[in-house]
């Protein structure tokens, strides 16, 4: 379990995070609850993406003879799912009928969905973060035929649950995810390393496969990540979501003031508030 080797503040915790290397990419606007973190804690914050999304294209697309329209329902489980899917319908010159049903696994995917067509509530159904709540969901429309556009690599949850339910499914593979090119990174020594996919682990030992962890703290963010982390040989510091923090930048400014950082910005330490 992450964080349970030392106690706070001491043995590898002892050192305060100055840095942190966020793989995913940069905010696109300035409210962000990273650049926040930097501020409030004097932290420098840098963003690169770990892995690649390529599209599928149209062409090969063709090739899994996959007919849209002969599907009632489809299941979104990211954004990049939602953007490689409707770019598949513009090349097919292909608008999605009116009936068809939208099955996202959470809300900030549904707003997403908005970008592309407009939605009836009706249509609209939601997990409330998880595959594991949008599993409840799809168990109340068994009758639909269900399609589920995903990347070449994606979890096994979602079409076990689908057989094991008997319920009719395809799955389209729209885009495929592979290491990003790293080589304009010097290193990666940083004080913490926030993951948020297996792949994203994957892409660290394909560019540094001689990375040896040393002090710098690991967060990763969801189990699957977390169990990536631990089968690489790494220390797991930080894991996000649990109760008290439901976020990634939630999960690392827990740790950031249980392990005592001595400075909150420019204040003194005897302002700051350790306490979790």
């Amino acid at each position: 379990m992450a964080e349970s080797a030392d106690k706070p503040g001491t043995g590898r915790h002892a050192k305060r995070i100055t840095s942190i290397l966020v793989t995913q990419p940069k905010p696109t606007n300035d409210v962000s609850p990273y650049f926040a973190i930097a501020e409030k804690y004097g932290i420098q914050v840098d963003f690169r993406e770990f892995i690649d999304v390529q599209p599928v294209s149209y062409k090969d697309f063709r090739r899994e003879k996959i007919n849209i329209p002969d599907y009632t329902a489809v299941i979104f489980t990211s954004r990049n799912a939602v953007d490689h899917f409707f770019r598949i319908c513009q090349e097919a010159k292909l608008e999605m009928p009116a009936e068809m049903k939208y099955f996202c696994i959470s809300e900030q995917t549904a707003n997403y969905l908005q970008k592309y067509i407009v939605l009836r509530k009706r249509k609209l159904f939601v997990g409330q973060r998880t595959a594991a709540d949008l599993f409840e969901v799809i168990k109340k429309h068994k009758g639909e035929n269900f399609l589920y556009p995903c990347s070449d690599i994606r979890k096994d949850d979602l079409p076990v649950f689908m057989r094991a339910n008997n319920l009719k499914f395809s799955e389209a593979v729209i885009y495929r995810t592979v290491a990003s090119d790293l080589s304009d990174l010097s290193d990666v020594k940083y004080d913490c390393i926030a993951f948020f996919s297996p792949s994203g682990i994957s892409s660290l030992f394909i560019n540094f496969p001689d990375f040896v962890q040393d002090g710098t703290r690991i967060a990763a963010f969801g189990p699957t990540t977390a169990k990536a982390v631990i089968d690489a040989g790494l220390i797991l510091d930080i894991e996000a979501p649990h109760p008290n923090a439901p976020s990634m930048t939630g999960a690392i400014e827990a740790y950031i003031r249980r392990h005592s950082q001595p400075e909150v910005g420019k204040t003194s330490s005897k302002n700051a508030n350790p306490k979790v």
